[in-house]
């Protein structure tokens, strides 16, 4: 793309295209090795140009981040219409097929920003944090009984989620449906006996 064709975009087309293009090249690396002047080349522009869109470098991380967990975030809301059991099935289905389809992103973004980089942790806790307050809801409207572990739970819940989404043997083709029923088992075992007291046989 040439320089005179890059300047026709709006500012708001051409922080989009930025953005775009810093997700797309975290497929291929980690934000510590996301540089601004690989951006800017593929873009067109000067990498004096990407800081008139963005305040800084870090400006443009958060940027970036914050619009792969919003995308995340819209990915597994499930429609408040639907019924307890289809409503957890679509939060679960969304979950599973975001993080499959965009699973190096994701890596780089959800798992390692945090860790990497301190100026996006807030952005990636609320996302987690967001993932959370679906699966008390999930809970909640199953019916299942209201626990002042509950959040802690759902918090676990998210995290062994995330593990096993990441950690599933790719390329097999009945993945997402088989990932669908190990995380909603997993949900009704952990979520539904919160209150039942458990313990080792002596």
């Amino acid at each position: 793309m040439s320089e005179k064709r890059a300047a026709r975009l709006s500012p708001d087309e051409r922080r989009a295209q930025l953005v775009a293009i810093g997700l797309d090249m975290l497929a291929e690396r980690s934000l510590d090795e996301l540089s601004t002047d690989d951006v800017a080349r593929r873009a067109g522009i000067s990498r004096g140009l990407l800081f008139h869109y963005f305040d800084s470098k870090r400006d443009f991380y958060r940027a970036v981040v914050q619009q792969e967990c919003d995308d995340f975030v819209a990915a597994t809301e499930p429609d408040p219409s639907l019924g307890p059991v289809p409503w957890l099935r679509s939060f679960i289905a969304g979950f599973v097929r975001y993080v499959l389809e965009h699973r190096k992103v994701y890596l780089a973004l959800v798992r390692g920003a945090a860790g990497s980089h301190p100026v996006v942790e807030d952005i990636v806790d609320g996302t987690r944090a967001t993932l959370a307050r679906r699966v008390a809801e999930g809970q909640r409207r199953l019916g299942m009984p209201d626990s002042p572990r509950l959040a802690v739970a759902a918090r676990a819940w998210t995290a062994f989620a995330e593990e096993a989404v990441t950690s599933w043997p790719r390329g097999e083709p009945d993945a997402p449906a088989e990932l669908g029923a190990f995380l909603e088992s997993s949900f009704i075992s952990l979520l539904g006996a919160l209150d039942r007291p458990c313990a080792l046989p002596r």
